[in-house]
């Protein structure tokens, strides 16, 4: 805590819950094949000084030392590097990251490694059961012994710039988030996540419930329709169904007549025309056949008769033909043709009338047919008048029966219990989404979190001035709710943040980060000796701002150790307790010397 701080903070933040906060001592690191390290193991003691200066040439590995440490305690690295990238290029195997920490007089060692996959959590000697899958096995060490996860340790841990964006550069829904997690509000957010998947399933269930009623409502609808109909059952519609029975028997009895008449005539006629319409077919096919040989005998007599008057040489023999046995043999040929003729026409008057008598026959038969039909639709006719009559029998017997119709109003009464259990379950239910809606009032930004983040604002403005202050930036910075900025002058000028100069700017950007920490401390009792700046002085600070954020760091409370991981060097030099030069030697990264 600043030298600005130490005097104020209890008196003045008395409304803020007490909380005993537990110191989380970090005290040794050790890493071997991680990225540029080698077989060679690195050890980070961390007790050791209270400041501690990293320097070294770019790519040297000054920043290892955080990948690790990250790496360790939650599985990933501090930089967007993935997991298989982090096992040593060369040695490619046996990576292994150890860190050492007590809490509360407990003492613990962390072992995590890759190829082969290592994670070992030992207390006090003892290594905790490792039974449950590793994603439970660090959500308890995570909950249970760290009481940080990786976003918070890089809000209270490590301030970097390397991986950084600065909060006033972020879009406001961001800086809200950065604010949820420093005060450990982000669970009504995931809790409001729960609450609308919980409101959804719910409002299945009440439609679901909403169905049932519809149904067993119906149902009574229509079990009420049944006991009505059983109560007007009574003599009368005995005598009724009677009547019904009587007149479709006479109905049937009357189409089963017409059948039998129907059937005889039928079976006769159809028997004779069938006869008949044979007959007239055998007579075409034979007065047909005898057509075809009729005319090729006319096509033969007909090509002798031409080849009488084209040739007067045999085309054979080739030898003449006389005159009269030519005139002979045409004058043969033309009474032949001429029988033919007559004899063909004949045939065609025959074969016309056989046609004719066909073509009766077959009309007969069709008539026949759609007599036919007649009786089918009469079968049917009589098939529907049985299955009625047995469907009155039925209802004539349960008449006679005197049916009991309490088992009916039983069932009824069943239903009813039914239906209002299920009114019962959707009062709940609508209760229920009742209750919901309001916690989801509550759960949203503009209720539970806001009051606190109103609670919190005037300690944050606070500590955001006294650490710029501290810096020599004499300025009335504050956040309203929506974590929008107002800066005054000491003129009472309005600023922004993009009016300052890139110095001033980093000025700003460092009193958030300190007062974050100091924030995150009283609100999540996240108490570390840790503080990493990755950097932080390579950035756009001026020798005023350097010298500021040095004094700062000197009056952070005796307790915290620091490291600075630096290229500045040279002007930093001598202003630490410690100097830790690292080198990259033949591709792997080692201490240079410690001083």
């Amino acid at each position: 805590m600043s030298f600005i701080l130490k005097h104020k903070t209890q008196r003045q933040y008395d409304f803020l819950p007490y909380i005993i906060i537990i110191m989380l001592v970090f005290h040794k690191l050790k890493y071997k094949n991680f990225l540029s390290v080698g077989d060679n193991e690195i050890t980070i003691d961390f007790t050791k000084t209270k400041s501690t200066l990293i320097v070294g040439h770019n790519g040297s590995g000054k920043s290892l030392m955080l990948d690790a440490l990250s790496f360790a305690l939650f599985g990933k690295p501090h930089r967007p590097i993935n997991k298989p990238q982090l096992i040593n290029s060369i040695n490619n195997k046996h990576c292994v990251v150890e860190v050492e920490f007590n809490i509360a007089k407990k003492e613990y060692r962390v072992i995590r490694g890759l190829k082969p996959n290592i994670f070992e959590i030992w207390v006090d000697g003892l290594m905790i059961n490792q039974d449950s899958h590793t994603r439970d096995y660090q959500k308890l060490f995570e909950t249970n012994i760290l009481k940080l996860n990786h976003k918070s340790f890089h809000q209270v841990v490590v301030l970097g710039s390397s991986n950084f964006t600065p909060f006033m550069q972020l879009p406001a829904w961001s800086r809200r988030g950065v604010i949820e997690d420093l005060l450990d509000i982000g669970i009504f957010s995931k809790m409001n996540t729960g609450l609308k998947e919980s409101q959804a399933k719910l409002k299945e269930e009440i439609t679901d419930t909403e169905y049932q009623i519809k149904l067993i409502l119906e149902k009574i609808v229509m079990q009420q329709k049944h006991i009505d109909k059983l109560a007007l059952i009574s003599l009368d519609n005995a005598e009724q169904l009677n009547t019904t029975i009587s007149d479709i028997k006479s109905q049937k009895e009357v189409l089963v007549d017409e059948n039998k008449k129907l059937t005889a005539s039928y079976q006769k006629q159809y028997t004779k025309a069938k006869t008949h319409h044979t007959k007239a077919n055998e007579k075409i096919q034979t007065l047909e056949h005898y057509e075809k040989q009729i005319d090729a005998k006319l096509q033969t007599w007909t090509n002798k008769n031409l080849f009488y008057h084209e040739n007067e040489n045999c085309p054979s023999c080739n030898q003449h033909i006389s005159d009269e046995i030519r005139q002979s043999k045409q004058h043969e040929c033309e009474e032949t043709l001429t029988e033919l003729e007559l004899g063909r026409k004949g045939l065609s008057n025959t074969l016309a009338d056989a046609r004719a008598e066909y073509k009766k026959t077959q009309g007969v038969l069709n008539e026949l047919m759609e007599h036919n039909k007649t009786l089918t639709h009469n079968h049917a006719l009589i098939n529907n008048f049985e299955t009625r009559l047995e469907e009155l029998k039925k209802q004539k017997s349960q008449i006679v029966a005197n049916p009991d119709i309490s088992n009916a109003k039983a069932e009824l009464i069943t239903l009813r219990e039914k239906k209002d259990l299920l009114s019962d379950t959707k009062s709940k239910q609508t209760e229920e989404q009742h209750y919901n809606e309001i916690i989801a009032e509550l759960l949203k930004d503009t209720g539970i979190k806001t009051k606190i983040i109103r609670q919190y604002l005037p300690v944050m403005n606070k500590l955001i001035n006294q650490y710029l202050q501290a810096m020599d930036f004499f300025a009335l910075f504050n956040l309203d709710e929506n974590f929008n900025e107002t800066i005054l002058s000491r003129h009472r000028d309005n600023f922004s943040y993009s009016s300052f100069s890139e110095g001033e700017k980093m000025r700003i950007d460092m009193a958030l980060l300190f007062a974050w920490r100091q924030v995150a401390k009283m609100k999540n009792s996240a108490n570390t000796n840790l503080l990493i700046l990755d950097e932080t002085f390579d950035s756009s600070l001026d020798p005023d701002g350097i010298d500021s954020l040095l004094r700062i760091l000197s009056t952070v409370d005796p307790n915290t150790q620091i490291f600075v991981i630096s290229h500045k060097q040279e002007i930093l030099e001598g202003r630490f307790d410690r100097k830790i030069e690292f080198e990259r030697r033949q591709n792997f990264t080692k201490i240079k010397s410690i001083g």
